[in-house]
């Protein structure tokens, strides 16, 4: 049996954010030139094929995000007590412990989808297989930041690159 992966795959301005401060993500976007762009390009709809557990953030699923994977099981994580419904899973308490033991049952990979304070506890436990980050051409100044302070090290492979639009998309894998 394969071991499934968890894998983070998200988009953060050049200075490091995932969203603007009210958690806007309109700013997304490439830009009109496309002279550096790469042969291969970033295949989201493959990469969701071979997920089948997505992990988000209230605010995300706030944002209704939730609503794109109606075919998956999604995990969001909450200190509120909500009643399970439909595909969509409720969880508090240790975040990785809980994706640990669904990573053990049989299935596809597991997608971090957001936000920054759900993913920095995947960080700080080291147990990310992948970084898949598309760098946006924008400086945004101020926002919610990918990165939280006091992670340990983590040593990565360049696996994969695509220019797409002035957005480089950056697959590392742990070395």
């Amino acid at each position: 049996m394969k071991k499934r992966k968890i894998i983070l795959n998200l988009a953060m301005s050049l200075d490091g954010y995932i969203a603007s401060e009210d958690g806007g993500f309109d700013w997304i976007v490439g830009e009109e030139d496309n002279t550096l762009d790469t042969k291969n390009e970033w295949n989201y709809s493959e990469f969701l094929n071979n997920i089948d557990v997505v992990l988000m953030g209230k605010k995300c699923y706030e944002q209704n995000f939730h609503k794109d994977f109606k075919n998956k099981k999604v995990y969001v994580a909450t200190s509120a007590e909500l009643e399970d419904y439909e595909n969509i899973h409720f969880i508090n308490g240790n975040l990785c412990e809980a994706i640990e033991k669904e990573r053990k049952n049989e299935g596809k990979d597991i997608f971090l989808f957001g936000g920054g304070e759900l993913i920095d506890n995947f960080i700080k436990a080291d147990i990310i297989d992948e970084y898949v980050v598309g760098i946006i051409p924008t400086i945004l100044g101020k926002g919610r930041p990918l990165f939280l302070k006091n992670n340990p090290k983590i040593d990565l492979h360049l696996e994969e690159y695509v220019v797409e639009k002035g957005v480089v998309v950056l697959k590392y894998c742990r070395r």
